[in-house]
């Protein structure tokens, strides 16, 4: 049995300003719906410089001291975990500089965190802000039971 596996590794950063969050609506189908900025960790690249870049890129702001808070992972291909893993490492940022801009990854707002409730987020931004939010929560995962996916929080 192979000790490797294939990995595709992500960040997501949640930009906060008081009880404001910066978040994309996201334009693309795969997953749909307000979330936090991010994207793929360039080969060789350290985790914390792909999240500076992916937030320079994605809201035109320059992030200071983010913080690693968090895992999110799924299976890469077909429910199977043996065909390798998507891993998203997840960021917290409130500090930072420059002015919001958009990409065409989709538009960047700061919505109150008391509107998220009426505001269309990704079908699961509960769970992933609660890993993000949670000092005791570190790990989000999908487990894939033939076409069912369930949440597990650790």
């Amino acid at each position: 049995m192979h000790k490797a596996e294939m990995a595709e590794i992500t960040v997501l950063c949640l930009i906060e300003d008081g009880d404001r969050l910066l978040l994309q609506n996201r334009v693309k189908e795969d997953w749909k719906g307000y979330t936090f900025p991010g994207g793929h960790v360039e080969p060789g690249e350290s985790f914390v410089d792909a999240v500076k870049r992916e937030m320079k890129e994605e809201t035109g702001l320059d992030i200071y001291n983010p913080k690693l808070v968090g895992i999110k992972q799924f299976p890469l291909k077909d429910g199977k975990y043996e065909e390798g893993r998507y891993i998203v490492l997840l960021f917290k940022a409130d500090r930072f500089s420059g002015e919001v801009v958009s990409s065409e990854e989709g538009q960047m707002e700061w919505i109150d965190r008391h509107s998220l409730s009426e505001t269309e987020t990704v079908e699961d931004f509960e769970d992933l802000l609660k890993v993000m939010d949670d000092p005791d929560l570190t790990e989000f995962q999908y487990l894939v039971d033939g076409d069912n996916w369930t949440i597990s929080l650790k």
